[in-house]
């Protein structure tokens, strides 16, 4: 998993064009998802199945170093099921025989406070990349955006998009799993997090749904894929840092220089994993649970510019 902030930070909204991004959806959009986009197309070579010929590490800290350039101070982090090596070079594709899928959600949280501006932007940027040049195909993706126009991102449609990709993957396929909208935090209720909180992703309709909290999407969304399928998952929302409760983590603040393990982390969590990841994140979907969300969390939780 790529997330764009450590987990006590904030992610904002940006002004794409500052990122040179070819044919941009629009003029906003995420930070994090325009930083990771700038790298990925400044290296591409042609070649569908090796995107990067540059190391994980060169990848986080070259996002590190474009948002650095616009002004943010969010550092981008790299989490994992497993311990890779992070100096190879970046692998998202998987066996060339194996079908691609992604799930794209962007929310703008439309006449809601809170309301951000490039989410939507984000997702369309992103399915550009993933068709263009990772051949992705479009009957193979499920687009969710308070648009009007695509399925709506509530707690119910996300976690059925998630659940869809978790059973339809097999051993040999690749899965993108994108999020651009809102994160936030939620009082721990089972005391597995040493700060004390949940991070959480936050549905268009979370007021009356409630937060997916990272304890569901490690239970639902991690643990079920199946063994063998390569899940890319691109986090770009507020305190996203640990959101899928991964034990292994690099953080792109040139002080790291692996991945490690994360302190207090219960290895027992995943020792029931089927799969994951064969170089990222796994990832899929389940039920999550937080309700009685005040409205206010979408002021708090976000910088917007």
């Amino acid at each position: 998993m790529i997330s764009g902030c450590h987990d006590t930070q904030t992610s904002a909204d940006a002004n794409v064009t500052k990122f040179e991004l070819p044919d941009p959806a629009g003029r906003m959009g995420g930070a994090c998802t325009a930083a990771l986009l700038q790298v990925l197309y400044n290296d591409k070579d042609g070649d569908p199945q090796d995107c990067s010929d540059q190391s994980w590490v060169e990848v986080l800290r070259a996002m590190r170093n474009n948002l650095a350039a616009e002004g943010y101070s969010q550092v981008p982090q790299l989490s994992s099921s497993r311990m890779i090596e992070i100096n190879n070079p970046m692998q998202v594709l998987n066996d060339p025989s194996g079908t691609k899928r992604g799930v794209l959600i962007g929310i703008n949280y439309v006449g809601q406070n809170g309301e951000l501006s490039g989410c939507h932007n984000d997702v369309h940027n992103i399915g550009k990349y993933l068709t263009r040049c990772m051949g992705f195909r479009q009957e193979d993706m499920r687009i969710l955006m308070d648009d009007g126009q695509h399925q709506d991102p509530t707690y119910s449609n996300i976690m059925r998009a998630f659940q869809w990709i978790v059973n339809e993957s097999q051993p040999g396929d690749t899965v993108w799993i994108h999020y651009s909208g809102h994160g936030g935090r939620l009082e721990d209720q089972d005391g597995d997090e040493d700060d004390g909180y949940d991070e959480t992703l936050i549905p268009v309709d979370f007021q009356s749904a409630g937060q997916i909290r990272d304890d569901d999407l490690l239970k639902h969304l991690v643990k079920p894929m199946q063994q063998g399928v390569l899940v890319t998952c691109l986090m770009d929302c507020c305190h996203s840092g640990t959101v899928l409760d991964l034990p292994y983590n690099f953080i792109a603040d040139g002080e790291h220089h692996e991945m490690e393990e994360n302190e207090g982390f219960d290895m027992s969590n995943i020792m029931d994993m089927v799969g994951g990841a064969a170089g990222m994140a796994g990832a899929a979907v389940g039920v999550a649970a937080a309700a009685g969300v005040a409205e206010e969390v979408l002021d708090e939780c976000c910088v917007i510019l």
